[in-house]
């Protein structure tokens, strides 16, 4: 298969321009340039705070030099706490084009939108002319995310997902499953699949880390749709989840910063 080149040496499988708001008085703005251009190849992400976060920073400035990110629109405000001078710098410096708007600069809400979908519409042109180069399934970084639980998951689609994951792996590609909280019960089954005895308590921690947080929330991940579609008890809910994990050994574990 072929994926677009980036200047940094990864390869994505789509090339795509994000429309990213910094703070949620721009949301509305953002999400109107996307649904007004209607392609799939432009797409709506975003940071809702109205305050300076180190975190937040690194997530947006990852998220918009994504191998699968060809080009980025800056959504401000004007007067939010995010560095948006900060992630301009981190996106041009990969050699993506961006635009930055701040909606209290350029006139409003109305001149913003229609600035917004003329500066959208000029990156998507402008990278049509990415390089495209051969990819192999080493090339790819897969993850997984939550569904709908039901009583038929564990045994039906989850499981499907967990042999895809072997299959890929098999073939060098890097392979990521989430949902630590769905993991409840299930921690010391998939510290047996850890490559070192350090990941293995590694697993054991994050998932009674977990635990302890549902306990002082007063409330887990168990819903009721679960319980109306055949599921009883958080550890059965888990064990559907954990089967989409596959059986492959376990080389590592990515926290939060």
């Amino acid at each position: 298969m072929q994926g677009y080149l980036r200047k940094d040496g990864n390869k994505g499988i789509r090339n795509t321009v994000v429309v990213a708001y910094l703070v949620e008085c721009a949301h509305h703005v953002a999400r109107s340039i996307v649904s007004k251009i209607d392609n799939q190849d432009v797409q709506l992400i975003g940071f809702p705070g109205c305050y300076p976060n180190e975190y937040s920073l690194h997530m947006m400035e990852q998220l918009c030099t994504h191998p699968n990110v060809g080009g980025v629109v800056i959504v401000s405000l004007g007067c939010e706490g995010f560095n948006r001078e900060q992630l301009a710098s981190s996106i041009a410096s990969s050699g993506r084009p961006v635009e930055t708007l701040v909606i209290q600069q350029c006139g409003g809400t109305k001149t913003t939108i229609q600035l917004g979908i003329e500066k959208t519409n000029a990156i998507l042109a402008e990278i049509q002319s990415t390089p495209k180069v051969e990819m192999s399934v080493a090339d790819l970084v897969i993850g997984t995310i939550c569904g709908g639980s039901d009583g038929t998951s564990g045994i039906s689609a989850n499981p499907a997902v967990g042999v895809c994951f072997d299959k890929l792996i098999a073939a060098n590609a890097t392979c990521i499953f989430e949902e630590t909280g769905e993991l409840i019960g299930c921690e010391h089954i998939m510290a047996n699949r850890a490559e070192t005895k350090e990941i293995a308590e590694q697993l054991i921690t994050c998932v009674e880390k977990a635990e302890k947080y549902y306990t002082k929330m007063g409330y887990g991940s168990f819903a009721l749709g679960n319980a109306e579609g055949g599921l009883t008890t958080q550890e059965e809910k888990s064990m559907g989840a954990y089967a989409k994990s596959g059986a492959s050994h376990i080389n590592g574990i990515i926290k939060h910063r």
